[in-house]
């Protein structure tokens, strides 16, 4: 037998067992709680979603799936946290655009590498950012608004919760390419930033949905395009951005990761589990009521759409002229 095939035998044997194992924990997964690290703060959007997809994890596998709040340094002390958690099955949290695609442009130091330090295992949800202007901004429509702007350069400014954020990147991406000017105002959060469009003091705002919902839903501010591709069926009268200016894409987007190297059984494992919790009606309610739609992409799609994202962020970053700083 040729010594080259002597050892494929040999190394298949011995990972055989390995093999083995790693199927029998999948299959018996989870047997006890689990983990789940938010990096964002209580009671935001990011928070509900996450709660209401672990409730329904934990109602599924009959184990408990507890969320901890992990903030700070816009998501990178729980992204850091996740990467340098064991890899057993049992530690996993939120990946998605901010710490995946934007750090990476934002902070020239991070302490961990997204291409290198994760197992992605599940896409989670999707928010569109909608533009929003106050009631006294003499525009009904984006085109209208466009016209407006191309006529008054520089006078009409929009907010955002803070520079780097998906809501920043959008209006970024909008003055671009409308060949619009319009001051960025950054303020320390959406809420103060809406409270100020209502009273006047800015005239538009990029925002998450989930935030300026109830504003738009009473008519205390108006809503012109939503920044996805898809119309939301929460405002499923608000056009999307790519209505008027074709190919405009740009969502907030989260997912499930765990740290490098988790064996790719317990991965198909925790995926098909995920999206059986994604499917379910409370889940589905929570999300649409927060205006997020149920991002249902396995493993390897997931993976693929993180780092495809990546150099998209880092040219509106450089376009925005963000640092973290």
């Amino acid at each position: 037998m040729p010594q080259p095939t002597r050892r494929l035998l040999l190394a298949a044997a011995l990972t055989a067992p390995g093999l083995a194992h790693a199927q029998s924990e999948a299959a018996a997964w989870p047997r006890q709680t689990v983990r789940y690290i938010n990096l964002y703060a209580p009671g935001g959007a990011n928070d509900i979603l996450s709660r209401a997809f672990c409730q329904a994890m934990t109602q599924i596998t009959g184990q408990q799936f507890v969320v901890e709040n992990r903030t700070g340094a816009g998501g990178t002390v729980g992204s850091d946290a996740i990467a340098k958690s064991r890899a057993d099955g049992y530690t996993m949290g939120l990946g998605g655009v901010a710490n995946l695609a934007i750090a990476p442009s934002l902070f020239p130091n991070l302490p961990y590498d997204p291409a290198r330090d994760y197992t992605h295992l599940t896409g989670l949800y999707r928010q569109p950012n909608v533009l929003i202007v106050n009631n006294d901004v003499p525009a009904r429509t984006l085109p209208e608004f466009i016209a407006l702007l191309r006529a008054n350069p520089g006078r009409y400014n929009y907010a955002t919760g803070g520079a780097g954020t998906t809501p920043h990147l959008s209006g970024e991406m909008f003055k671009q390419r409308t060949g619009t000017e319009m001051p960025f105002v950054q303020y320390r959060g959406g809420a103060p930033a809406l409270v100020d469009l209502m009273a006047g003091q800015v005239q538009a705002i990029f925002d998450n949905l989930a935030g300026p919902f109830g504003s738009i839903r009473d008519g205390k501010v108006r809503a012109l395009a939503l920044t996805s591709p898809e119309r939301s069926p929460v405002l499923p009268d608000v056009p999307t951005m790519a209505g008027f200016l074709p190919g405009f894409d740009l969502t907030s987007w989260n997912g499930m990761i765990a740290p490098a190297g988790l064996p790719q059984p317990m991965v198909l494992r925790i995926a098909e589990l995920s999206h059986r919790a994604l499917q379910s009606p409370e889940v589905v309610r929570v999300f649409t009521e927060n205006g997020a739609t149920p991002w249902l992409v396995g493993p390897e799609d997931f993976a693929a759409y993180a780092r495809a994202q990546e150099p998209l962020m880092r040219q509106l970053v450089k376009l925005s002229g963000a640092s973290a700083g």
